[in-house]
């Protein structure tokens, strides 16, 4: 990735186990990882319980817009979700570094089913209120906020430093193959027999990763560093981030384009309600629409040995600018089409942020880091949301979904410069192949290279 002069990768981390590891597996190859048993299962339980993830999301989305026919109260029921992980995600990753993280699972994912099974019993029963929605997502947040860094850190304890990058493609991949299928089936369920059964659903869909956990071999995961207990933990994390540029930048740009870029719930409820007159079938369509090109999107990342601090960089600016683009489609063909490539883009953002990150931390910081960055990602919703929700609901869908874009690329060119002029960075332009080829380089290579 990013060392810390800013340079386009990283060494490797140190490794936490040995080599000669029975189970070991060769580098190389899209689905590398899933050759390891404990990841195969863990992905398995994912793909089920993201499916219901996915269907639930879409029918709440349409569910509070058809209780309210607000825009911005859809941004709240967003923001309600990812406030605990703004409020308390640093927390979260405290927990993670210092408790065993199959255990963590064990109890949150159980939990996550718990409050999908309380929300379908609601809606089923015929007594669902808005208020009830926005409690349920307050507290899924809660768990979320020991949940995500757990399982982003769990990888490595299933795969190893060796597999990493290549798992957490996978993961992108898992995540956007089950919103393909997610909000079709969404779709389905509100039209025939009610939102209350996609909730049900859902809430039983944790059912499997709750068995892949327990059907894991214990012995073969890769050893972690505990954390044992401490005070000044939560600073100790926040000065190690503070002092690699490689952790920094890529956490404040995906905080950025988490907090603007991604309320696509707001944007695709509005774009099939409002201006172009559609339904759900409509607004599961461009989820649909979305998933397939995130899907590319991981699978190509899945397939890249490196990531690159340019790749993260070009990627954040090109999915801002399409964002404006789509955002002046005057025909919902055009606007299906660029929903492609805009999950293409996202998605490549997203995965080159998090290895970057991932592979940058040690091992006993990686669980306080992570929390920091997905808090950052999605700690911004509570902010992002209702602010895009009010601009959508005031200016229009095409105005809203246009600001997200342009504060996306905005921040991207900004940190662009910022690596230009203040750590440390050089752009360097050449051809390659004959094409313009365009890398940052830190002044020191810039300078033995004139040399």
């Amino acid at each position: 990735m990013s060392t810390g002069s800013g340079a386009d990768s990283a060494p490797a981390p140190k490794s936490t186990h040995d080599s000669t590891t029975p189970h070991a597996v060769k580098t190389g190859g899209t689905f590398s990882s899933l050759k390891i048993r404990n990841y195969r299962l863990f992905a398995t339980g994912a793909v089920v319980s993201n499916t219901g993830t996915w269907m639930s999301r879409v029918t709440q989305d349409w569910l509070v817009l058809s209780l309210t026919g607000s825009s911005a109260a859809v941004g709240i029921t967003t923001a309600l979700q990812f406030l605990p992980m703004l409020l308390f995600g640093l927390y979260g990753g405290v927990i993670a570094d210092r408790c065993p993280k199959r255990l963590l699972l064990l109890v949150t994912q159980a939990a996550m089913g718990l409050l999908g099974v309380s929300l379908a019993v609601l809606t089923l029963s015929g007594h669902v209120q808005v208020w009830h929605v926005y409690l349920i997502a307050f507290l899924l947040g809660m768990v979320t906020v020991v949940d995500n860094p757990t399982r982003q850190s769990f990888v490595s304890e299933m795969v190893g430093p060796d597999q990493l990058r290549n798992a957490v493609s996978l993961n992108s991949a898992n995540f956007q193959s089950a919103r393909l299928i997610g909000p079709a089936v969404a779709g389905v369920l509100i039209t025939t027999v009610g939102s209350g059964w996609a909730f049900m659903l859902n809430g039983l869909s944790f059912l499997a990763p709750l068995a892949g956990l327990l059907l894991m071999r214990q012995h073969e995961l890769h050893k972690s560093v505990r954390v044992p207990r401490g005070k000044g933990q939560l600073r100790e994390g926040l000065r190690y981030v503070r002092g690699r540029p490689e952790l920094i930048w890529p956490i404040v740009l995906v905080g950025f384009i988490g907090t603007f870029g991604f309320n696509f719930p707001i944007w695709l409820t509005a774009f099939a309600h409002q201006v172009f007159d559609g339904g759900a079938g409509m607004y599961a369509y461009f989820n649909i629409l979305l998933a397939a090109g995130s899907l590319a999107g991981a699978l190509l990342a899945a397939r890249r040995r490196s990531s690159r601090l340019r790749l993260l960089l070009l990627a954040a600016m090109g999915f801002g600018l399409l964002e404006i683009a789509v955002s002046l489609s005057p025909s919902v063909w055009l606007f299906s089409l660029l929903l492609l490539p805009i999950g293409m883009i996202g998605l490549t953002t997203n995965i080159s942020a998090n290895t970057t990150v991932q592979m940058a931390s040690d091992p006993e910081m990686r669980g306080r880091v992570m929390s920091l960055y997905m808090m950052v990602f999605v700690g911004g919703t509570p902010v992002g949301g209702p602010l895009l929700g009010w601009v959508t609901d005031t200016y229009g869908a095409r105005v809203g979904f246009a600001t997200g874009g342009a504060v996306s690329l905005l921040a991207a060119a900004v940190i662009g410069l910022v690596l230009i002029r203040v750590a440390g960075v050089r752009v360097r332009f050449d051809l390659r192949g004959g094409r313009p080829h365009m890398e940052f380089v830190p002044k020191e290579r810039e300078l033995t290279t004139a040399a």
